[in-house]
C-alpha cells in the first residue's frame, strides 16, 4: 500500500501555516485600494502600491531557494515571521507611503516563506505526489479568500480603522506563535548549496536557454498579469456595477480556486509531459472570463460573477500544472534556482497587473482594461499552441 504523503499531518500543518501567513491579504487586498482612494490615490497609485508588493517578492524569489538551502529554513522561517507580523502592524498606523513600505516588507517575506514551504514540499515528495503536494499548498493559501473579501467590507463599513488594527494584530500574533511552533526538517542547511547561477545576467541568461523554463515562465506572467488586475481593482470596479460587490465577487473566485484544486488535484498532470491543449484551454478559459469582467459594466452581476467562475478555474488549475512540469524537466543541480525564476516570473505579472493596468484604467476605464487583459490571455492560448512539442521528463 502506498501511503500518500502529501496528506500526512506534518504537511497539513506546513498547509496550516500557509493558511495563516496569508490571511491578512484577503482583507488588505480590499481594504488597502479603498483606503488609499479614500486618501486621494488615483488608479496609478493604488496600482503601484498593490503591485509594490508582488514586484519586490519577485526580486528576492531567485535568490530565496538558495539562501533556504544555504541558512535552513527553519532560522529563516522564524526571522521572516517577526518582519511579517511589523508589516502588517505598520498597516494600522500610517498612510500612503507607510502602505508601500508595508507592501515591500510582506514581498520580502512572502518570497523566503513559500520559497522554503514549495522547495520542502517539492524534495520530500514521491514524483508522483508533488503535484498533489503543490496544489494543496497553493489551495490552503487561497482558502482565507473565501471569506476575507466579505470580512474585510463588513471591517470597512462597521468596524473602522479600529477594527482593521485589532483584525492585524491578531493576524500577526497567531501566525507567529503558530510558526515558532511547526518544526520544518524538510529544507535542510547546505553550507556547499550549489552555486551554478548566481547574478542577474547569469539568471537571464538562464531563462532564455532552457526552452521549457521559458514558455512556462512566459506563460505564467501573462496569466498572472490577469490575476493582479483583479485583485487591485476589484473592489473599485465592483462599486460601479449595478448589483456589483467586490466581496461577493473575490469570494466567488477563491471557492473556485479551493474546489477546483481539492477535486482536481488528483488530475493534475504530473508524468512530466508537455499537455499543450490542456494548458492552452486553461488560458482560454482565463482569457473568457477577462472578456466577461470588461463586459461587466454593460451586461451586469451575472457577467461579472461568472467571471470570477471562470478565472477562479484558470487561477487553480494553471500554477500547479506548470510547476509539476518544471520539478520533471529541469536539471536537479539548479532546480530550486528555476522553480524560483519561474515563480518571480508569476509575481511579475501579478504586479504588472497593477503597475501596468492602473494607467490604463486611468486613460480609459476599467472595462478597457479588462479587455486588454482579455487579449493577453488570448496571446497565452496562441504560444502554448505554437509550442506543442516540448521535452519531457529528463531521463
Amino acid at each position: 500500500m502506498i501511503i500518500n504523503k502529501a496528506v500526512s499531518a506534518p504537511f497539513v500543518r506546513l498547509y496550516t501555516l500557509a493558511l495563516l501567513f496569508f490571511s491578512a491579504n484577503s482583507i488588505l487586498n480590499v481594504i488597502v485600494p479603498i483606503r488609499s482612494e479614500v486618501l486621494g490615490a488615483s488608479n496609478s497609485h493604488i496600482g503601484f502600491i498593490m503591485g509594490a508588493y508582488m514586484f519586490t517578492s519577485m526580486l528576492f524569489r531567485p535568490w530565496a531557494g538558495h539562501l533556504v538551502q544555504k541558512h535552513g529554513a527553519v532560522i529563516v522561517l522564524r526571522f521572516l515571521l517577526i518582519v511579517n507580523g511589523l508589516a502588517l502592524v505598520l498597516y494600522t498606523c500610517t498612510g500612503l507611503e507607510g502602505y508601500l513600505a508595508a507592501r515591500v516588507m510582506q514581498g520580502v517575506c512572502t518570497a523566503f516563506f513559500s520559497m522554503a514551504l514549495q522547495i520542502g514540499i517539492i524534495d520530500a515528495l514521491p514524483e508522483e505526489q508533488r503535484s498533489q503536494g503543490l496544489s494543496l499548498y497553493s489551495l490552503f493559501t487561497y482558502i482565507p479568500t473565501i471569506i476575507g473579501p466579505l470580512m474585510a467590507i463588513g471591517i470597512w463599513d462597521h468596524g473602522g480603522m479600529s477594527g482593521f488594527t485589532i483584525t492585524m494584530v491578531v493576524i500577526a500574533l497567531v501566525t507567529g506563535m503558530f510558526g515558532y511552533s511547526v518544526p520544518i526538517h524538510s529544507v535542510r542547511p547546505q553550507g556547499n548549496a550549489p552555486k551554478e547561477i548566481t547574478g542577474m545576467r547569469a539568471l537571464l541568461s538562464h531563462i532564455v536557454s532552457n526552452r521549457p523554463l521559458l514558455i512556462c515562465s512566459l506563460l505564467m506572467m501573462i496569466a498572472s498579469v490577469v490575476f493582479g488586475t483583479v485583485t487591485a481593482f476589484i473592489p473599485l470596479y465592483a462599486r460601479q456595477i449595478s448589483y456589483g460587490h467586490a466581496g461577493l465577487y473575490l469570494m466567488i473566485q477563491s471557492l473556485i480556486v479551493v474546489v477546483a484544486r481539492f477535486a482536481l488535484s488528483k488530475r493534475i498532470p504530473s508524468d512530466g509531459k508537455w499537455h499543450a491543449w490542456f494548458v492552452g484551454g486553461i488560458c482560454l478559459i482565463g482569457a473568457i472570463g477577462s472578456s466577461l469582467l470588461s463586459l461587466s459594466l454593460a451586461w451586469g452581476p451575472i457577467a461579472l460573477y461568472a467571471a470570477g467562475v471562470l478565472i477562479g478555474i484558470a487561477q487553480a488549475i494553471l500554477y500547479p500544472t506548470l510547476t509539476s512540469y518544471l520539478t520533471f524537466v529541469l536539471p536537479e543541480t539548479s532546480r530550486n534556482v528555476c522553480i524560483g525564476l519561474f515563480i518571480a516570473a508569476a509575481d511579475l505579472g501579478v504586479s504588472m497587473g497593477g503597475m501596468v493596468m492602473g494607467p490604463i484604467a486611468d486613460r480609459f476605464s476599467y472595462s478597457t482594461m479588462y479587455a486588454v487583459s482579455a487579449g493577453l490571455a488570448a496571446i497565452a492560448v496562441y504560444i502554448t499552441l505554437m509550442n506543442r512539442t516540448m521535452e519531457s521528463r529528463m531521463q
